[in-house]
């Protein structure tokens, strides 16, 4: 078994397929009331270490779509499911969970986008709020079958058979997480986690993400990884700054 270590530091005074752009499920700003203001002006920063030897992906086969093959030249491309450079992990959900002044919360302006490219969803992780538009795309020239398979919200199976094709979706209810899958590609895996209010983020490459628009406060936040599990650790944000460190152990 894993063991999941967490670590807070606090900081003083730092820091059916539609048309070409058709659309199924809600609409970005349709109709919707203008977004309340973010509770304060502080931010986490934050990153997401891995520590032992990164485990050894197999190269997916992509033998019979070359399209995407040719994308990821002669030295393909390995299942991206545990991410790790430099010690740092990628694709990790982070949330507040507790510590939230009381609502209403300010509703992020753009709709989150994932694109399909090279067969595979990039991001492979990513966050919406409840009732926020999701946009997903085809940039590859070959069909792809968006397939959520969610517990809490409404699934959707989503054909896309050209390049530059998109499809519109909203989720009306928290859930973390909601996988997609490709019905064509098994090997296609991407993560929507659905909050009730805008307070996460997705690690980078490097480990990093940053959650912003906070009040001094104390807060909790749970990680989620697909593979490697949750953890919890409060930090406290004072002169509008606070940090934190997760580290999964391989």
């Amino acid at each position: 078994m894993r063991r999941l270590i967490a670590s807070s530091m606090v900081m003083m005074l730092a820091c059916g397929g539609g048309g070409d752009s058709g659309s199924s499920g809600g609409e970005a700003g349709g109709g919707q009331a203008a977004a309340a203001a973010p509770l304060g002006s502080g931010r986490i920063s934050g990153s997401v270490n891995y520590t032992g030897a990164a485990p050894t992906a197999a190269l997916i086969d992509m033998a019979e779509e070359p399209a995407c093959a040719e994308k990821w030249g002669a030295q393909g491309i390995s299942s991206p499911t545990v991410a790790v450079r430099d010690g740092k992990l990628a694709n990790v959900f982070v949330r507040v969970t507790a510590g939230l002044p009381a609502g209403p919360y300010p509703m992020p302006a753009q709709a989150a986008v994932i694109d399909q490219n090279g067969c595979l969803y990039t991001p492979r992780v990513l966050g919406v709020m409840v009732g926020q538009t999701l946009e997903i795309k085809n940039s590859d020239p070959l069909l792809h079958n968006v397939k959520a398979v969610p517990a809490e919200n409404r699934g959707f199976n989503r054909s896309q058979p050209r390049q530059g094709m998109s499809t519109r979706e909203t989720f009306s209810a928290p859930e973390i997480m909601v996988p997609l899958e490709c019905s064509v590609h098994g090997w296609m895996n991407g993560y929507v986690g659905v909050a009730d209010h805008p307070y996460f983020a997705t690690s980078g490459a490097d480990g990093s993400f940053t959650i912003a628009g906070l009040p001094d406060g104390t807060y909790t936040l749970e990680v989620w990884h697909e593979s490697l599990g949750t953890q919890t650790a409060q930090v406290t944000v004072s002169g509008g700054s606070g940090s934190v460190e997760f580290t999964y152990n391989g």
